[in-house]
Formats: structure tokens, C-alpha cells, sequence
């Protein structure tokens, strides 16, 4: 059984953050990750902050560094996000006693952007166009680059080896995702994709909305991407409907910088690939018990059998014409 988290116990946690020169009150509340440990922690005659617990061997510290350094960025452009606190000359802190690798975030209050009221899409649009402003005048050295080969083969290989999957949908899965990916394959090859750094899992839960601003959070899966990553996760609804969604966000867009128009096609397929790269996701991390108790449906054969339709779904709209903006 992996435990990686084994040791982390409340009184390592609020050691660990007396060490660096925080005095901490004992109060400790687990907030919701699954990814890596993250809590709010209660200091003395200050208000609490936000204490991220990094999965030990997912990432170097200098991608986690390269992390920070691109939030730290975003704020000094007065862009809407929440970076990590400097101490010492670092974002970064390990635990002396086990290693934890941490960092320390300011505490944000907010709720999710109502993004069907268009002045609130509006405003999400000019807020993607300063960050991918800012995230294109640079590359990341240490992050990932979002391609199909990271996202969707390699998980789909690590599935089909795993033994995951019940074996009554293990050929339909393996068919399914390999046509899957060869359209994908194929549409990315054929698209003039311009990678900057981009947020990278920019969904409605990592956005909080605060004095009329969406306050980004949780730049964990920071990639090289292409910027329309950060846009169809805001969209819902029917296709018109995502339609007229897309060209309000692309007209504020549009106001700091162009907006690849280009990349639409590129929707389904990213849809795609993470919707591969989740289950792997799972997958991967099943051995950590907090895994199974949070999605015991995993390995079902109900739940492989609709992952299997929706895949074969992506598959028909790969071949869709790609959403029209009307300017």
C-alpha cells in the first residue's frame, strides 16, 4: 500500500511551519485535495494561511519553484491569482524531519465565477488574455508540455498495463482509445499550435471569485499548452449556447491579446485527452487508500463501459466542424 502521506501527522505539519518563523495556534483544518495535502492552518495574532503538502516524487523542486515563479509573476503584473508566500528567500520548504516538500499561500475567500452571467464571462475573458500575455513572454524550463504522447498515450499504456480495468471492456477500451488517439494525433499535427505558459487545469474550482475578480488558484498543473486550455473548461451547455460563451470570451480576450481563433478545433481534442489523463489519474494513485474511498466506482464495469461510450462520443466529434466565434 503507498502511503506517502503517512507520517505527515498535525503535529509534523505545524513543526514544520514554527520552523520557518510562523508561530502556528494548533488549529489545523483539512481542506478538500486528492493530489497533494493542503490545510488551513491557525496562527497566532495573524490571520490563517493556506499550508500545500507536495506529493513527494511527482515534481522536482525546481519545477515546483518554476511553479511559484510564474504565479509570483502573474501578481506583480497585478493579475488575479493567489502566489506563494516568500521567507528566507524561497517559496519552497521542506520538513527537516521526513522531507515534505511545502509551500505557504496566503488565505483567499471566494465562490466560483457565475459564468452564464456574460458581464462575469467578460471579465474571465480579460482576465485569460493579461495571464496568457504574461505566459507567453516566457517558456518553462522544468514543467510539462501538454501533447498527446504525455497526456493521452502514455496514460492510455499505463491502463492497459495495470490490470484496472475488468477484463470484459479491457478490448473495447484498448480500440476505442487507440482510434481516439491516432484522430487526435492527426488534428494536432495539422494545427499551428503556439505553446505558452498557461494555468493548465483551469476549471470552475480553481477559480474564486472575489471582489468582482477571479482570483486563480491551484497552478499545480502548470504546462506549456496551448492558451484555448484555459478557455473550454468555462464553457457549458449546448453547443449554440457554448458558442455564444466562446465569442464573449473571446471578444474581452482580445483587449490584451490575440486570440487564436485557430485553437478551437483543438477543444474536443483536449477534452479528450483529459478524459483519458483523469482515469489514469485514478489509476495511478489507486494504491493510495484516500483513492479508493474517494472514487469507489473505479473499477467497475459500469463506470469502464460509460468511460468507453463518452470516449466513442469524442471520437464523432472530433469530425464536427470546430465552434464558429461571431465578432
Amino acid at each position: 500500500m503507498d502511503t506517502p502521506y503517512d507520517e505527515l501527522t498535525p503535529d509534523v505539519i505545524l513543526d514544520a511551519i514554527d520552523t520557518i518563523g510562523f508561530e502556528t495556534d494548533g488549529v489545523l483544518h483539512a481542506l478538500n485535495s486528492y493530489e497533494n495535502r493542503v490545510y488551513q492552518v491557525g496562527l497566532n495574532s495573524a490571520e490563517p494561511l493556506i499550508a500545500k503538502f507536495y506529493r513527494p516524487e511527482r515534481w522536482t523542486n525546481a519545477a515546483i519553484l518554476e511553479e511559484h515563479d510564474f504565479t509570483i509573476e502573474l501578481t506583480r503584473h497585478e493579475i488575479p491569482c493567489v502566489a506563494p508566500i516568500v521567507k528566507h528567500g524561497t517559496s519552497l520548504f521542506t520538513d527537516s524531519v521526513h522531507g515534505y516538500r511545502f509551500a505557504l499561500f496566503p488565505r483567499r475567500a471566494g465562490h466560483p465565477p457565475n459564468v452564464e452571467d456574460e458581464q462575469v464571462l467578460s471579465i474571465m475573458g480579460r482576465t485569460m488574455g493579461r495571464l496568457h500575455a504574461i505566459g507567453s513572454a516566457q517558456t518553462f524550463e522544468h514543467r510539462r508540455t501538454l501533447t498527446a504522447e504525455i497526456f493521452g498515450w502514455e496514460s492510455r499504456s499505463f491502463l492497459l498495463e495495470s490490470n484496472l480495468l475488468p477484463e470484459s471492456v479491457n478490448a473495447a477500451y484498448e480500440t476505442t482509445s487507440q482510434h481516439l488517439l491516432e484522430r487526435i494525433d492527426e488534428i494536432l499535427a495539422s494545427t499551428n499550435t503556439e505553446h505558452i505558459r498557461i494555468h493548465g487545469d483551469c476549471h470552475l474550482g480553481n477559480l474564486l471569485w472575489r471582489y468582482d475578480l477571479p482570483n486563480c488558484v491551484d497552478f499545480d498543473d502548470t504546462v506549456m499548452g496551448p492558451a484555448i486550455q484555459d478557455l473550454w473548461m468555462l464553457l457549458s451547455g449546448s453547443r449554440e449556447e457554448q458558442e455564444i460563451q466562446l465569442t464573449t470570451l473571446a471578444k474581452a480576450y482580445e483587449m490584451f491579446r490575440r486570440f487564436p481563433e485557430w485553437e478551437t478545433k483543438l477543444i474536443e481534442p483536449l477534452r479528450s485527452l483529459r478524459m483519458i489523463h483523469h482515469a489514469a489519474w485514478i489509476g495511478r494513485r489507486w494504491s493510495d487508500p484516500a483513492f479508493p474511498l474517494a472514487f469507489p466506482w473505479f473499477k467497475t464495469e459500469k463506470y469502464w463501459s460509460d468511460h468507453i461510450l463518452s470516449l466513442r462520443e469524442q471520437l464523432a466529434l472530433l469530425d464536427e466542424p470546430p465552434m464558429f466565434i461571431s465578432y
